[in-house]
This record gives C-alpha cells, structure tokens and sequence, in this order.
C-alpha cells in the first residue's frame, strides 16, 4: 500500500526546517476526541479549536515549531490512531 503521505513529504522536503508548521484535523465534536487530537501537540503549539456548523466535529488546528519533516510525519501516524480523525 502508498504511504498516503508521500506527496506532503516530497513537499515539505522542498522547506527549508526548523520551521512553522500548521497541523489541521478534523475530529467528533466528543471532549475524549478533542483531548486526545490536542495531546498530539506540546504546550508551546498554538491551538485553535472551531466547531462545525451542526456542532458534530470540530476542526483542531495547530501551529508548532517543527524540527524536520520526519518530526512532522511522526505526528500524523500517531493522529492516524485517533479513530476517525481525518488529516487535513
């Protein structure tokens, strides 16, 4: 099976790291959902957390100093276990 994230990579390989990265998902509007998609970032990432128009998900996004692109792809295979989380 294709890594689903070998396009982002190639892309972000173009970036010049350390750097700025904005992480988006989104999850189930459920306060177990939210917690455990938020727990992904450490406390110096700047979240912001914007319910859906019907209030069934929210959308986390996360602006984080990233070190590398490996760093970056680590988070979104641990995001991968989050059930139902879509990667944005």
């Amino acid at each position: 099976m294709a890594d689903p994230f070998e396009k982002l990579k190639e892309q972000l390989a173009l970036q010049e790291w350390p750097n700025v990265y904005m992480f988006k998902f989104i999850v189930e509007n459920t306060p177990e959902k939210i917690a455990l998609t938020t727990a992904l970032f450490d406390e110096t990432a700047e979240i912001a957390l914007h319910p859906s128009k019907n209030g069934k998900f929210v959308s986390v996004s996360a602006k984080e100093m990233m070190m590398s692109v490996e760093a970056i792809m680590e988070r979104y295979q641990k995001a991968q276990k989050i059930e139902g989380i879509i990667s944005l």
